[in-house]
């Protein structure tokens, strides 16, 4: 489950859930941004 919170500690922690989940490095940086992005917007 990804955080919906623009800190840098829940941006770290979505990027390593992704990449557990099995996802590229990059890919995971990019949905980590975007999850980042929503909740700044919020």
């Amino acid at each position: 489950m990804l955080k919906k919170s623009s800190s840098a500690k829940a941006f770290k922690e979505n990027i390593k859930t992704e990449v557990k989940a099995g996802k590229p490095v990059k890919q995971a940086v990019a949905i980590a941004y975007a999850t980042k992005r929503a909740a700044a917007k919020k």
